[in-house]
């Protein structure tokens, strides 16, 4: 196995960095250090410190769903959301980013209406799209863009 092979996954628990295959994504691979899931088939809460981890270290795409609680389009598309991450991972992770606890988070990246998805790859935003969306064009557009 190369270096090539390997993915860095950050843990959605302990938010360690861990590697893994590959070829083991789809084998339901386990943290190194919590030795929990790295994969749940669902959205995960970020916080500064886990938006950091997950979209500095991982090597899978990271779709961060910015939204707020008082907004009526982000709670309606929260279902849509988590249908779309168990479709979605084990080869890319969704996440949740609360832009009303975490402004400080959020500000760099210019969010103007929420909901707004963007895709991190790398470190970097790949894409982004804003308002609510249906699972079945949720998992479309992320498709679209990390093909």
């Amino acid at each position: 196995m190369t270096t090539q092979d390997l993915l860095h996954v950050v843990c959605p628990h302990c938010h360690k960095t861990n590697r893994v295959a590959q070829a083991h994504l789809f084998s339901q691979p386990a943290c190194g250090s919590c030795h929990q899931p790295l994969f749940t088939g669902e959205p995960l809460q970020l916080d500064a410190e886990s938006f950091a981890a997950h979209i500095g270290r991982s090597h899978l795409p990271v779709v961060v769903d910015f939204w707020a609680p008082w907004c009526g389009p982000c709670r309606m598309m929260a279902p849509a959301f988590a249908q779309a991450a168990q479709q979605l991972e084990p080869q890319v992770r969704l996440t949740k980013l609360d832009t009303e606890a975490y402004p400080h988070v959020a500000a760099p990246y210019g969010i103007r209406s929420i909901p707004t998805m963007i895709i991190f790859q790398g470190g970097n935003e790949i894409a982004r799209i804003s308002g609510a969306l249906p699972a079945g064009e949720i998992v479309r557009w992320v498709n679209s863009v990390v093909a």
